[in-house]
């Protein structure tokens, strides 16, 4: 007889992804109850399903985003570019900075539009910006100033802001009840964290803004 305990999948079903969020790690996470969508600098996700997102956030920061009368929300993670090439991010809707971390937030709010989300509805909670990469200019502020500004100019309404500080932190956001969970890692045993961000700065000033951004 086989006495193995079944598989997380084969006891809790991975719930159905959205078409083009597919290539995001989801695992079993036991100490929430349900699966959790990975999510690394960059990335973004939109769910209509019982499931939670979790990012680690040094300087970046995270828009957690949700219609709580149609059900939908998700997460994005990003940073916006900071060298002299990338223009100054001051420069209200024209420089590049600017137009990367506009395009970062059209992408998560243009999906949950997309898949049945309605404008009026959007409430959102704020995290991140911590001040990690101690030997740059401080990119967290820079990214805080940012989606502050955003979310004024687009009038979204923000309920929670979990923002600066010099620690990164873990995030678990769950749209389907908009609960946000955010722990302090206040003592780190390796540099994955800023190893990772300083790879992802270096990525996004080498590589042009995508797309074009389209305010609503």
């Amino acid at each position: 007889m086989d006495m193995r305990s079944p598989s997380p999948s084969a006891v809790h079903p991975l719930p159905r992804a959205l078409p083009g969020f597919s290539g995001i790690t989801r695992y079993w996470d036991e100490a929430h109850g349900m699966y959790a969508a990975k999510l690394l600098p960059g990335e973004f996700y939109v769910t209509a399903e019982r499931e939670t997102i979790v990012t680690v956030l040094g300087s970046c920061v995270s828009a957690c985003i949700r219609d709580p009368v149609f059900g939908i929300g998700g997460m994005n993670h990003f940073m916006l570019p900071v060298s002299q090439g990338a223009g100054s991010w001051e420069a209200s809707g024209v420089g590049v900075s600017t137009r990367y971390g506009s395009h970062a937030m059209e992408q998560l709010i243009n999906n949950i539009l997309k898949h049945g989300g309605s404008r009026g509805n959007l409430e959102l909670k704020l995290t991140g910006g911590g001040r990690i990469l101690a030997q740059m200019t401080d990119i967290g502020r820079k990214n805080i100033e940012f989606v502050e500004e955003y979310a004024r100019t687009e009038a979204l309404k923000v309920l929670s802001r979990d923002l600066g500080d010099i620690y990164p932190r873990k995030v678990y956001y769950t749209p389907a009840t908009g609960k946000l969970l955010v722990k302090k890692l206040r003592s780190l045993h390796n540099d994955t964290i800023v190893e990772r961000e300083t790879r992802y700065l270096h990525d996004i000033e080498a590589a042009p803004v995508q797309g074009e951004v389209e305010l609503f």
